[in-house]
């Protein structure tokens, strides 16, 4: 490990364990050179790592320096999202994740929705007939991005909102059967009824038929990859 690498190590662990609070401000470069005992250039390419890394960000001026970063959930889907185009994760693979994630995040959400959660949901329900596929996808993808916030942790959908943007990133909407788009209506009302009726057991159930349709649908619809 390089004396940057080991100085920006060790400003990390002072972040995650809370020493430095999102909003404050770093030491400033010479005091870090003095308690560390490295050159300012060192300091600098910690501080850097640092922010590549969204732990810091850093203001310019009199009153500027460097400022532990408040989290985003947003960094993290868009570090996942990347990755998992990097790794070319597959259709298949990516709807088991979503399996992994989903099921019992439907079971938590017919226990802890709140009547806002039940709205949202309903909302998202906009019926296929008659309608485009273009039209009814945005909110199809909703219902389940409403669904991960009903279950009460937020970071169920910090974790799921890449492998949606994946997913839709492959998925040709058009190629989307009418009959497909009937089903994944369908489905969304059911699933909603048991979370409707605190049913945790019929909601799981629900969402694993869903997903299980959803998988003959997607294959057919994904653009094949260079």
């Amino acid at each position: 490990m390089t004396a940057y690498q080991a100085l920006a190590a060790d400003l990390r662990d002072r972040i995650v364990s809370g020493e430095f609070q999102p909003g404050d401000r770093l030491p400033i470069e010479p005091d870090l050179c003095v308690r560390y005992g490295v050159s300012r250039s060192t300091v600098r390419e910690a501080l850097r790592l640092l922010a590549s890394q969204n732990l810091i960000r850093t203001v310019r001026g009199v009153t500027g320096g460097s400022f532990v970063a408040h989290p985003d959930p947003d960094h993290i889907s868009a570090y996942l999202e990347t990755s998992f185009d990097l790794m070319r994760v597959g259709i298949g693979q990516l709807m088991e994740i979503r399996e992994l994630l989903e099921v019992p995040a439907a079971g938590l959400a017919a226990l802890r929705r709140t009547g806002a959660d039940l709205e949202r949901l309903r909302g998202c329900i906009v019926g296929a007939s008659g309608r485009e596929p273009g039209e009814v996808f945005a909110p199809n993808r909703d219902f389940h991005i409403v669904l991960f916030r009903a279950a009460g942790n937020p970071l169920l959908e910090v974790v799921a909102r890449p492998v949606f943007e994946v997913l839709e990133g492959r998925f040709v909407r058009d190629r989307a059967p009418r009959a497909a788009l009937d089903g994944i209506d369908r489905e969304h009302r059911d699933i909603l009824r048991h979370i409707e009726a605190g049913d945790a057991e019929g909601a799981r159930r629900a969402t694993l038929e869903h997903l299980d349709n959803l998988r003959t649908a997607y294959y057919p619809s994904v653009e094949p990859r260079e």
